[in-house]
């Protein structure tokens, strides 16, 4: 368990996913001086509110809205109005690791004291996190701009004790589960509503997850290429670090020395490759591979980057007491992480999946059973991993539809206020499917093609050393998996692989 102490210092995805996935004990700082960080923006919005100063979203309305005036006794009322009206998420919910993944987002970004919010309403958020009491937050509903209004609103009725949550596997209302659990209904200060609304928690949150499922599957598909070419009786030297010195992207460069590695079995007395070159699916698999890791470094500055800001609107600066109107809330360079990042996976996919095509098929696989079927003779009725293959691609296909960069297609919407918006949580949840998707091929892909490997053994064209870097990939699946010699069917054993692949079970020896 890692500890995680909010207190305003950068945060990484890896924290962020560490929460999400019950790993990390979290808490606030609770310095004297760090609380009166926090509360100087909130005393600071409470004496322009005595001067009479006009502030949006706490003296005004919202949106379009921000032309009517609120009176003063309503200060109070207007926020808890915001998280109500806002209670119109549809579609499917957040799981429970996305759902803690934006409360730690929420909570970061108010945490940087730019907010104008009380150290109460950070201390209400930590609660949710430390008694892992979820919102029920509909996937559905946010343009990006102003922010995740919407699947927010669901984290602010949480706070002041409305609507239901999550709470030790039951469905409860939140009143009734705050007071179990020893917290307060929290009552809005004047701003806190738009505070915990109006910023890019969900889509942050979501492109936190999205990036380390996608590092995994990066490693598994160049491991992947490792199998299938020594299945394939391929060419090593395709990935010879001499060949790549002269294409110097560093990624590209990386996932070739792995596979080299993975194939560094073979030596002198070993057989000549089939042919001097594979099919591109294998030959090139280091340039669509290295993609992600080239890319990596930019997209993670992206995502931290938001992770790490304040994104809500108006923006209270109480040490030069200004409050700054602008449009923060915009997830732009998140739409953008998104829209490329669910590219580089589907065309991870495509590439299991002709990788995959290319060893079922006995006019391709050099000399593989059809299918690789691991029957003893007869093929006539049994067909091995036929259907895997056009399910993998029936995957793949579908990954590739969602390919379509969501932030072009912003929409006007709320009175033409939202003229231009990010789309940025379509984005993020879109290359959450093509997640799904990919790793769907990729436990398709890992099953067929240890398959490939122990045929290849069973006749003896596959000496043991040859294996020894891949053995310990090799053992684990073995562990689960048993060789499939008569047709069976292989959902579960599918189902099973691709939830080990979800949750980084297989240990792949990559590092660095």
């Amino acid at each position: 368990m890692k500890d995680i102490v909010f207190d305003g210092s950068r945060r990484t995805i890896e924290d962020i996913c560490h929460i999400a996935e019950g790993q990390a004990r979290v808490s606030l700082e609770g310095g004297d001086a760090y609380k009166e960080k926090i509360e100087k923006g909130a005393e600071f919005l409470d004496h322009v509110l005595e001067e009479k100063g006009e502030v949006y979203g706490v003296t005004t309305g919202y949106g379009d809205s921000c032309t009517k005036k609120v009176p003063k006794e309503n200060y109070y009322l207007l926020p808890l109005h915001l998280t109500r009206f806002h209670g119109c998420g549809m579609g499917d919910l957040f799981d429970d690791p996305t759902t803690r993944a934006i409360l730690a987002t929420r909570l970061q970004s108010l945490s940087l004291g730019f907010s104008g919010v009380s150290y109460k309403l950070l201390s209400g958020l930590t609660g949710l996190i430390q008694n892992d009491i979820l919102p029920r937050i509909p996937q559905e509903g946010s343009v990006g701009a102003s922010g995740d209004l919407t699947p927010l609103s669901y984290v602010g009725a949480a706070l002041v004790g409305e609507r239901d949550v999550l709470y030790k596997g039951d469905v409860r209302p939140a009143a009734e589960v705050l007071a179990e659990c020893g917290m307060e209904k929290h009552r809005f200060r004047p701003k806190e509503g738009l505070a915990i609304m109006n910023g890019t928690a969900a889509m942050t949150a979501v492109a936190c997850l999205a990036y380390k499922r996608a590092e995994y599957l990066a490693e598994m598909a160049t491991k992947l290429t490792s199998l299938a070419s020594l299945a394939l009786k391929g060419n090593s030297y395709h990935f010879d670090d001499k060949l790549f010195a002269v294409k110097p992207h560093e990624g590209q460069a990386m996932t070739a020395k792995r596979i080299y590695t993975d194939l560094s079995g073979h030596s002198e007395t070993d057989i000549m490759p089939e042919k001097l070159q594979d099919p591109y699916s294998i030959r090139c698999a280091p340039h669509v591979i290295g993609v992600f890791y080239d890319a990596a470094p930019m997209l993670r500055q992206l995502i931290e980057n938001e992770l790490n800001s304040a994104n809500d609107n108006p923006i209270i600066d109480p040490d030069s007491r200004s409050i700054l109107h602008g449009g923060h809330f915009y997830g732009g360079h998140i739409a953008f992480a998104m829209d490329s990042l669910k590219n580089i996976i589907a065309n991870l996919a495509d590439l299991m999946d002709r990788q995959l095509a290319v060893l079922v098929d006995e006019k391709f696989n050099r000399g593989l059973a059809p299918n690789l079927s691991g029957s003893t003779g007869d093929y006539s009725y049994n067909h091995g991993f036929k259907a895997v293959q056009i399910g993998a691609s029936a995957w793949t296909a579908e990954a590739l539809k969602h390919t379509m960069p969501a932030s072009v297609f912003s929409r006007s919407t709320e009175c033409h206020n939202q003229d231009k918006v990010s789309m940025g949580t379509i984005a993020a949840r879109d290359c959450i499917r093509v997640l799904e998707l990919s790793e769907q091929v990729a436990s398709a892909c890992l099953l067929a093609f240890v398959q490939a490997i122990d045929l290849r053994v069973k006749s003896g064209e596959i000496e043991a050393d040859r294996l020894k870097p891949l053995q310990n990939l090799l053992d684990q699946v073995h562990g689960d998996f048993e060789f499939l010699e008569e047709d069976r069917p292989l959902e579960k054993d599918l189902r099973d692989t691709m939830a080990k692949i979800r949750s980084r079970y297989w240990r792949l020896d990559y590092h660095g």
